[in-house]
């Protein structure tokens, strides 16, 4: 188990993402893959209330009302840490401080629940003050609805003044950042790790299998087996991409792995890392992200997938 920042929230090394809920899993299938999940010890579900308004004949919300049903159903709310997010939904878009309120509510109704225990601003809104958002959030704890907070999608920049006006104020700060980041996409550890590490805060990556590329199931254009994230994981075939590949490929047979459990790993292993995001849409998905949470890396695995990924 791993500690959120400061918070008192000990969560599973692996942050189960809500994205493919009502999207490439309906109820059933996504109640298998979270049946699944807990029995093997996972307790920390991500969600939005965005998701899955991308779907066509979606409207947002989906992945927030099937995971209500399951923990209603199973009576596991107790058992489980459960993250969402407000801002990017066409519907209840920014982080006003109205928004914010009226967006906590909706999502505390489909996931039928009372609190939220992380809630994420989902981007960052520069026209928004941020004393407003702040100001909004701290309500939200203070009323019991929110344990906790967090920033996904803060520039390193925004996420210090943020962090300063808490302080100031005496608002709830943020204890979690979910930034996009993984072997293939290291943009996070220039600029925002330093910072993260700094204030003591945790960090979610999301994307943290590149689309599904760093399964190691996208090696051509061609292969792309049917799935909707084909198109975004061939966007890293070039010649480095191909490396990484290759990297995983020699490290997950020296462990009897998988490429999908070693990048997991590398990630879960990196300084301010809490646990790595990752979404499966069946049972088999599902334990091959499983097994990178006991997957422990050498030094020199580590150093050959940073060398690799360079």
């Amino acid at each position: 188990m791993t500690r959120i920042g400061s918070s008192e929230l000990d969560v599973y090394g692996l942050n189960l993402g809500g994205n493919v809920f009502g999207w490439t899993a309906d109820e059933t299938q996504s109640f298998a893959v979270l049946d699944a999940y807990v029995a093997a010890g996972g307790d920390f579900i991500d969600t939005a209330d965005s998701y899955t308004a991308w779907v066509p004949g979606n409207s947002g919300g989906e992945s927030e009302t099937v995971i209500g049903n399951w923990l209603s159903r199973r009576g596991r709310r107790d058992d489980v840490v459960i993250a969402t997010k407000v801002g990017s939904w066409a519907r209840r878009p920014g982080l006003s401080a109205k928004n914010i309120r009226e967006a906590a509510e909706d999502s505390l109704r489909r996931l039928k629940t009372d609190y939220i225990d992380l809630y994420y601003a989902h981007r960052d809104f520069p026209d928004v003050p941020l004393e407003e958002t702040l100001g909004a959030f701290d309500e939200l704890v203070r009323a019991g609805k929110v344990r906790y907070l967090g920033a996904s999608n803060y520039t390193a920049g925004r996420l210090a003044e943020a962090l300063s006006i808490s302080d100031k104020e005496g608002f709830a700060r943020y204890v979690a950042v979910q930034p996009h980041y993984n072997l293939v996409e290291r943009a996070y550890e220039r600029d925002l790790a330093p910072l993260v590490e700094k204030e003591g805060l945790s960090t979610m990556p999301y994307y943290a299998l590149a689309r599904g590329f760093l399964t190691g199931k996208y090696r051509s254009r061609e292969a792309d087996g049917g799935s909707p994230r084909a198109g975004g994981a061939a966007a890293y075939l070039d010649h480095r991409g191909e490396r990484v590949l290759e990297a995983l490929d020699g490290i997950a047979a020296a462990h009897g792995s998988t490429p999908a459990a070693v990048a997991l790993a590398w990630l879960a292993a990196q300084p301010t890392v809490a646990a790595p995001i990752a979404s499966a849409r069946n049972t088999e998905q599902l334990a091959d992200l499983l097994a990178s949470v006991e997957l422990r890396l050498t030094e020199a695995d580590l150093a050959a997938l940073d060398e690799a990924s360079a």
